[in-house]
């Protein structure tokens, strides 16, 4: 970051950070029409994210592994065939015209996970059918019930030692290495347990993996120049979690936190607030490392059918509010994608400041959205997966023009899909396209 980053205000850091994003000095755009077309996209983006008025109503289409499908691949040849994946993205977006990149962030490089026997996901001919058309989150209790003492002792010693040989078949052998506050003053005692031959094999297997990412961010890396310079933008952004997310999908599992609740609350307030210290912490490096603009948040557990209000106002927004808040203060603008339905969230997640949130709902009542939120923040989503995937493109255009009424008034408005799909019909992305352009113009 500059020199002067840490006497700016949160305002300057924003702006700041806008400013970035919409710089176009180092993009080399393939013609004048793609740089007018990128120059036109972003600023469209940029008003509806700020709650300002664009053109018209931008479009983010809501796409997993479609655009695979759409190119003749199927899932998994695109998990493991790096080139294939750029090229399918790549028609992708030069045939539906969307406002932003979709860009194949949710396809992760298969090589990497199958050479560290990644235990939290399945996919394509590794846990699933060779044909599934996307990947699967595999919950389990990576962290035990009586192990809170120890992750909020040492998180990193646990998250090294523990955690990521749980997480990590290829990892196992981490569990060797002593805890790292014991180098201190006598750091020659890490050599000794390097003498392992197993912990040997895993740290090689590790550099191997690294390696091949490496091959793998280095086309993604390519295939997001390459669209920026044929005029697609993208919406330049990390990804983190709610801390309560973290405690419950990736270490305690589902019914161990539902457990947790009743048997041992105070530990995971204790949990989830650490976790939101090292979250902010975090995610400003990340971001100040990658330039990003926004911190989305897809939050998985803090629905109305998850928790009772009371259980949501004690163990999930605290921390949620408290990492959005240390994100604001870094200059960072928060998108939050509401998952499942948030109707009886909206006055208790209303009080964040204006004109620095996003927020996308999944099958939220837009109208009562609109009414409690959309004087402060962008709001988008909503068009149901469901109809994308089974609908007729008549039906899609239809339901877009209702939702273009209801949220598109005063500006702050992105035509979304409640959330992402790999099944959904092309004709209904064009719709929305459509839509879109007949009904969203200001």
């Amino acid at each position: 970051m500059d020199s002067d980053w840490n006497t700016l205000s949160k305002e300057e850091k924003r702006e700041r950070r806008f400013a970035r994003w919409l710089d176009t000095s180092a993009i080399e755009f393939e013609s004048p029409a793609a740089r007018e077309n990128y120059e036109g996209r972003i600023t469209r983006l940029a008003k509806a994210i700020r709650h300002q008025i664009p053109d018209r109503v931008p479009v983010t289409l809501p796409v997993e592994g479609f655009p695979a499908y759409n190119a003749g691949y199927d899932f998994r040849t695109v998990m493991y065939d790096y080139e294939a994946l750029a090229g399918a993205w790549r028609r992708f977006y030069r045939e539906f015209d969307a406002d932003s990149l979709a860009p194949p962030m949710l396809v992760y490089s298969g090589k990497v996970l199958e050479m560290v026997d990644y235990h939290l996901y399945a996919w394509p001919g590794h846990g699933l059918p060779a044909n599934a058309p996307f990947y699967q989150f595999v919950e389990g209790e990576y962290m035990m019930a009586d192990e809170y003492e120890q992750f909020l002792r040492d998180p990193s010693d646990y998250a090294l030692r523990v955690f990521i040989p749980r997480a990590l078949g290829k990892a196992e052998a981490l569990r060797f290495l002593p805890p790292l506050t014991s180098l201190l003053g006598r750091p020659q005692a890490l050599l000794f347990p390097l003498g392992n031959p197993a912990l040997r094999t895993a740290l090689r297997t590790l550099a191997d993996a690294g390696d091949e990412m490496a091959r793998y961010q280095q086309v993604m890396g390519r295939f997001a120049r390459e669209a920026a310079g044929a005029g697609f933008p993208g919406i330049r952004g990390t990804v983190a979690m709610a801390p309560f997310d973290t405690l419950s999908d990736a270490l305690r599992g589902t019914r161990g936190i539902i457990t947790d609740l009743y048997r041992r609350p105070d530990e995971v307030i204790r949990a989830t607030d650490m976790i939101a210290d090292f979250c902010i912490r975090n995610t400003v490096a990340a971001a100040d490392a990658s330039g990003a603009v926004m911190v989305t948040f897809p939050l998985h557990k803090g629905d109305d059918t998850f928790m009772s209000d009371a259980q949501f106002e004690k163990f999930y927004w605290p921390s949620l509010r408290k990492v959005v808040l240390g994100l604001i203060d870094a200059g960072l603008m928060v998108s939050l994608f509401a998952e499942g339905h948030y109707d009886k969230r909206l006055r208790q997640v209303s009080d964040l400041p204006a004109g620095w949130m996003v927020w996308h709902f999944d099958q939220t009542d837009m109208a009562e959205a609109k009414r409690v939120l959309g004087e402060t923040c962008c709001l988008t989503g909503n068009v149901p997966v469901s109809l994308l995937c089974t609908g007729t493109a008549e039906a899609v255009k239809d339901y877009c023009r209702r939702l273009i009424e209801i949220c598109a008034p005063g500006g702050g408005y992105i035509l979304t899909g409640g959330a992402s799909a790999t099944e959904v019909k092309a004709e209904n992305l064009r719709a929305m396209m459509e839509a879109a352009r007949e009904y969203g113009v200001y």
